[in-house]
């Protein structure tokens, strides 16, 4: 009886440490910036959804894209995401489900705001909005803890959320061609102490 309970033990031990190592080794590995930089992209949403697994970079940029391509969810270990200079006006909620996502550009396009499942993009380091209509910056930013560079220059912001301080990891926040008042300029440097800020100088002319 003895020999009978340690055999089934050790038999669930083993198969537990088996679902362990293999959960292990199914989860993406983050690469580095360079890598992300200089590796090959997919080009075409047609050729990417041929291999969904295997695409880690993709951009999609002058595609007379009109809304976010949802087809972009079904790419699982996605890591570099570029939808430059197109014609999107929002990013869908489902955004979140890119779990991976260090790189996001959707600049020159005509994003009117970020949705607040932009903070579930845990891995985030960079994110380039700029030349957009985006008239504020969503709270749900600050959650993005590893987020190195956010580019937001020439946008039409008024709000800038006290959620910032948090972005801890921050080095550079683009904010020219932005008409931001000395006082709150200096507000939002003050949050963020440890980032560089550029801003540009404010017009006190009469509209």
């Amino acid at each position: 009886m003895k020999f009978k309970t340690t055999y089934f033990f050790k038999i669930n031990f083993l198969l537990l440490l088996v679902f362990c190592s293999g959960k292990l080794f199914s989860q993406t590995v983050l690469l580095d910036s360079l890598t992300l930089d200089t590796m090959r992209a997919y080009t075409s949403l047609e050729e990417a959804l041929k291999n969904p697994e295997k695409v880690i970079k993709l951009e999609l940029r002058r595609k007379k894209l009109k809304s976010f391509p949802m087809d972009i969810l079904k790419f699982p270990n996605l890591q570099y995401l570029d939808l430059t200079k197109n014609n999107i006006k929002e990013i869908p909620a489902e955004i979140s489900e890119l779990k991976n996502l260090q790189y996001f550009s959707i600049s020159k396009n005509v994003l009117q705001e970020f949705p607040p499942q932009i903070g579930d993009l845990s891995n985030l380091f960079y994110l380039n909005a700029n030349q957009n209509e985006l008239t504020s910056i969503h709270p749900a930013v600050g959650k993005l803890t590893k987020l190195k560079n956010l580019d937001l220059w020439s946008n039409n912001i008024e709000n800038f959320p006290e959620e910032l301080k948090y972005l801890k990891s921050l080095l550079v926040l683009d904010l020219r061609v932005i008409l931001i008042p000395d006082a709150q300029q200096s507000a939002i440097q003050a949050m963020i102490p440890h980032a560089k800020v550029y801003f540009s100088p404010y017009c006190k002319c009469q509209q």
